[in-house]
Protein backbone atom coordinates (compact mmCIF):
# COMPACT_ATOMS: atom_id res chain seq x y z
CA UNK A 1 0.00 0.00 0.00
CA UNK A 2 1.09 3.71 -0.69
CA UNK A 3 0.43 6.82 0.36
CA UNK A 4 1.17 10.44 -1.00
CA UNK A 5 2.60 11.97 1.63
CA UNK A 6 2.95 15.56 -0.84
CA UNK A 7 1.33 16.38 -4.06
CA UNK A 8 2.81 19.23 -6.29
CA UNK A 9 1.01 21.89 -7.41
CA UNK A 10 -1.33 21.84 -10.46
CA UNK A 11 0.17 23.19 -13.38
CA UNK A 12 -2.68 26.26 -13.27
CA UNK A 13 -1.11 26.76 -9.81
CA UNK A 14 2.63 27.20 -10.81
CA UNK A 15 1.47 29.02 -13.95
CA UNK A 16 -0.14 31.46 -11.94
CA UNK A 17 2.55 31.41 -9.42
CA UNK A 18 4.91 32.15 -11.86
CA UNK A 19 3.08 35.10 -13.50
CA UNK A 20 2.85 36.75 -10.02
CA UNK A 21 6.72 36.72 -9.43
CA UNK A 22 7.06 38.13 -13.43
CA UNK A 23 4.62 40.92 -12.16
CA UNK A 24 6.57 41.34 -9.21
CA UNK A 25 10.12 41.53 -10.56
CA UNK A 26 8.66 43.90 -12.97
CA UNK A 27 7.16 46.35 -10.59
CA UNK A 28 10.48 46.65 -9.02
CA UNK A 29 12.93 47.22 -11.90
CA UNK A 30 10.38 49.71 -13.55
CA UNK A 31 11.18 51.19 -9.60
CA UNK A 32 15.07 51.15 -10.06
CA UNK A 33 14.89 52.72 -12.76
CA UNK A 34 12.42 55.19 -12.03
CA UNK A 35 13.86 56.11 -8.66
CA UNK A 36 17.92 54.68 -8.61
CA UNK A 37 19.45 55.00 -5.68
CA UNK A 38 16.75 55.65 -3.54
CA UNK A 39 15.01 52.24 -4.67
CA UNK A 40 18.46 50.48 -3.96
CA UNK A 41 18.59 51.03 -0.64
CA UNK A 42 15.32 51.06 0.30
CA UNK A 43 15.05 47.55 -1.47
CA UNK A 44 18.79 46.51 0.98
CA UNK A 45 16.70 47.56 3.69
CA UNK A 46 13.65 45.42 3.24
CA UNK A 47 15.41 42.18 1.86
CA UNK A 48 18.97 42.03 3.28
CA UNK A 49 18.28 44.64 6.20
CA UNK A 50 21.56 46.62 5.83
CA UNK A 51 22.19 50.51 5.01
CA UNK A 52 24.48 52.66 4.18
CA UNK A 53 24.60 55.77 1.77
CA UNK A 54 26.82 54.38 -0.78
CA UNK A 55 26.94 50.74 -1.48
CA UNK A 56 30.03 50.43 -3.37
CA UNK A 57 33.16 50.00 -0.95
CA UNK A 58 35.92 52.14 -0.42
CA UNK A 59 39.34 51.13 -1.09
CA UNK A 60 39.91 51.47 2.85
CA UNK A 61 36.68 48.84 3.34
CA UNK A 62 38.20 46.31 0.55
CA UNK A 63 41.61 46.32 2.86
CA UNK A 64 39.94 45.89 6.01
CA UNK A 65 38.27 43.25 5.08
CA UNK A 66 41.18 41.00 3.67
CA UNK A 67 42.84 41.92 6.76
CA UNK A 68 40.34 40.42 8.59
CA UNK A 69 41.24 36.83 6.66
CA UNK A 70 43.99 34.47 7.60
CA UNK A 71 47.22 33.52 5.78
CA UNK A 72 46.03 30.41 5.07
CA UNK A 73 42.59 32.11 3.73
CA UNK A 74 44.52 34.31 1.11
CA UNK A 75 46.18 30.97 -0.02
CA UNK A 76 42.80 29.52 -0.25
CA UNK A 77 41.69 32.04 -2.56
CA UNK A 78 45.02 32.02 -4.46
CA UNK A 79 45.04 28.13 -4.69
CA UNK A 80 41.26 27.96 -5.93
CA UNK A 81 41.66 31.36 -8.77
CA UNK A 82 44.75 30.15 -10.27
CA UNK A 83 43.43 27.33 -12.33
CA UNK A 84 40.39 29.33 -13.57
CA UNK A 85 42.57 32.26 -14.53
CA UNK A 86 45.04 29.29 -16.26
CA UNK A 87 41.88 28.28 -18.65
CA UNK A 88 40.69 31.59 -19.44
CA UNK A 89 44.32 31.86 -20.60
CA UNK A 90 44.64 29.09 -22.73
CA UNK A 91 40.96 29.62 -24.07
CA UNK A 92 41.98 33.04 -24.86
CA UNK A 93 44.62 31.71 -27.00
CA UNK A 94 42.68 29.35 -28.47
CA UNK A 95 40.37 32.69 -29.89
CA UNK A 96 42.67 34.57 -31.86
CA UNK A 97 42.22 37.47 -34.45
CA UNK A 98 42.08 36.03 -37.80
CA UNK A 99 42.43 38.17 -41.15
CA UNK A 100 43.14 36.66 -44.47
CA UNK A 101 42.85 38.03 -48.04
CA UNK A 102 40.83 35.18 -49.70
CA UNK A 103 41.12 36.74 -53.12
CA UNK A 104 43.02 39.95 -54.37
CA UNK A 105 41.46 42.77 -52.34
CA UNK A 106 39.21 40.68 -50.92
CA UNK A 107 39.99 40.36 -47.10
CA UNK A 108 38.36 38.65 -44.65
CA UNK A 109 38.30 38.03 -40.78
CA UNK A 110 37.47 38.55 -37.08
CA UNK A 111 38.56 40.29 -34.11
CA UNK A 112 38.25 39.65 -30.83
CA UNK A 113 37.29 42.68 -29.10
CA UNK A 114 36.32 42.46 -24.88
CA UNK A 115 33.55 43.80 -24.02
CA UNK A 116 33.94 47.20 -22.08
CA UNK A 117 31.38 47.20 -18.89
CA UNK A 118 30.62 43.24 -17.37
CA UNK A 119 28.60 42.82 -13.86
CA UNK A 120 29.64 39.94 -12.20
CA UNK A 121 26.72 38.76 -9.18
CA UNK A 122 28.48 36.46 -6.59
CA UNK A 123 25.65 34.99 -3.98
CA UNK A 124 26.16 34.83 -0.66
CA UNK A 125 23.40 35.99 1.56
CA UNK A 126 22.87 32.74 3.58
CA UNK A 127 26.62 31.08 2.65
CA UNK A 128 29.79 33.11 1.35
CA UNK A 129 29.87 31.52 -2.18
CA UNK A 130 33.45 32.52 -3.63
CA UNK A 131 33.19 30.14 -6.38
CA UNK A 132 30.90 32.47 -8.58
CA UNK A 133 33.86 35.38 -8.00
CA UNK A 134 36.90 33.27 -9.41
CA UNK A 135 34.43 31.61 -12.09
CA UNK A 136 32.99 35.33 -13.52
CA UNK A 137 35.79 38.18 -12.36
CA UNK A 138 38.85 36.19 -13.55
CA UNK A 139 37.15 35.07 -16.60
CA UNK A 140 35.86 39.00 -17.42
CA UNK A 141 39.77 39.94 -16.15
CA UNK A 142 41.57 37.50 -18.40
CA UNK A 143 39.48 38.98 -21.76
CA UNK A 144 40.67 42.21 -21.23
CA UNK A 145 37.43 43.96 -20.09
CA UNK A 146 38.01 47.14 -18.64
CA UNK A 147 35.08 47.61 -16.18
CA UNK A 148 34.20 45.16 -13.69
CA UNK A 149 31.74 45.46 -11.56
CA UNK A 150 30.67 42.77 -8.84
CA UNK A 151 27.76 42.89 -6.45
CA UNK A 152 27.50 40.40 -3.55
CA UNK A 153 24.90 40.84 -0.46
CA UNK A 154 26.36 41.71 3.15
CA UNK A 155 26.36 38.85 5.53
CA UNK A 156 25.52 39.02 8.57
CA UNK A 157 24.80 42.79 8.29
CA UNK A 158 28.82 43.42 7.26
CA UNK A 159 30.45 42.73 3.47
CA UNK A 160 31.84 39.00 3.72
CA UNK A 161 35.25 39.46 3.97
CA UNK A 162 36.31 36.40 1.91
CA UNK A 163 33.92 37.51 -0.75
CA UNK A 164 35.29 40.73 -0.90
CA UNK A 165 39.06 39.62 -0.82
CA UNK A 166 38.24 36.89 -3.47
CA UNK A 167 36.30 39.61 -5.62
CA UNK A 168 39.51 41.94 -5.26
CA UNK A 169 42.25 39.58 -6.16
CA UNK A 170 40.36 37.91 -9.19
CA UNK A 171 40.16 41.69 -10.36
CA UNK A 172 37.41 43.46 -10.02
CA UNK A 173 36.99 47.30 -10.50
CA UNK A 174 34.00 48.11 -8.50
CA UNK A 175 33.08 46.06 -5.42
CA UNK A 176 29.19 47.11 -4.03
CA UNK A 177 27.76 45.20 -0.77
CA UNK A 178 24.65 44.92 -2.63
CA UNK A 179 22.62 41.54 -2.87
CA UNK A 180 19.45 40.09 -4.94
CA UNK A 181 17.11 42.37 -7.17
CA UNK A 182 18.47 45.44 -6.46
CA UNK A 183 21.77 44.45 -7.32
CA UNK A 184 20.60 43.17 -10.72
CA UNK A 185 18.75 45.80 -11.32
CA UNK A 186 21.54 48.57 -10.76
CA UNK A 187 23.93 46.87 -12.50
CA UNK A 188 21.47 46.00 -15.58
CA UNK A 189 19.60 49.65 -15.41
CA UNK A 190 22.27 51.72 -14.13
CA UNK A 191 21.42 54.19 -11.13
CA UNK A 192 22.35 58.18 -10.23
CA UNK A 193 25.64 56.62 -9.39
CA UNK A 194 26.26 53.33 -11.10
CA UNK A 195 26.63 53.26 -14.95
CA UNK A 196 24.99 50.37 -16.67
CA UNK A 197 27.34 47.48 -17.83
CA UNK A 198 27.26 46.03 -21.01
CA UNK A 199 26.90 42.50 -19.66
CA UNK A 200 25.54 40.13 -16.97
CA UNK A 201 27.23 37.45 -15.38
CA UNK A 202 26.37 34.90 -12.92
CA UNK A 203 25.93 32.01 -11.57
CA UNK A 204 21.93 29.81 -12.58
Amino acid sequence: MSWKLKTGKSTEERQQANQQIRETVEQILADIEKRGNKAIRELSIKFDRYDRQDYRLTSAEIDHCIKQLSRQDIQEIEFAQQPVANFARAQKECLRALEIETRPGVILGHKNIPINAVGCYVPGGKYPLLASAHMSIITASVAGCSRIISCAPPFNGQPAPAIVAAQKMAGATEIYALGGIQAIGAMALGTDSLAPVDMLVGPG
